[in-house]
């Protein structure tokens, strides 16, 4: 299952997220519960690139992690019915390596796989890659919250 648009991420998988802090772009790849595969990118016009080194603008950490939360969120939502749904909040950031740095306009591929639940925890294994190149890798538990 695919999507083009940030916009019908959040209406088919159920991102509480709104802009400007959607930080995924596209699914190109979805196992329902599973995994899901996406695209990010930012623009280098985006107020965050002023402060985050002038003259040498870098994609910060922590919003790349926020893109990967988003994807393992796309994945657990996928698992449920649209009005059956629960809200996937980040609970915990196991691990996070950063390989290299991200900058705008370059295309990030985002990846996110489940693996393993326990109650209302699931943990993800996620990847950023650059043209095969892994940018961050982790694991990261959202958990299941009451709406």
């Amino acid at each position: 299952m695919t999507s083009g648009l940030t916009t019908g991420v959040n209406t088919l998988f159920g991102l509480p997220h709104r802009p400007p802090f959607v930080f995924v772009r596209e699914l190109i790849a979805n196992e329902p519960g599973l995994s899901a595969e996406c695209i990010t990118l930012f623009d280098l016009e985006d107020p965050m690139f002023a402060g985050h080194f002038p003259g040498n603008p870098l994609v910060p950490g922590v919003i790349l992690t926020e893109a990967l939360a988003q994807t393992a969120g796309i994945a657990a939502a996928s698992g449920y019915a649209a009005n059956e749904r629960p809200l996937f909040l980040l609970s915990a950031i196991r691990s996070m390596k950063f390989h290299r740095a991200a900058r705008p306009g370059e295309k990030i591929h985002l990846r996110a796989e489940k693996l393993a639940q326990v109650g209302d925890l699931v943990q993800f294994a996620v990847k950023a890659t650059l043209d095969g190149a892994p940018v961050a890798e982790g694991q990261l538990v959202l958990s299941i919250a009451a709406r």
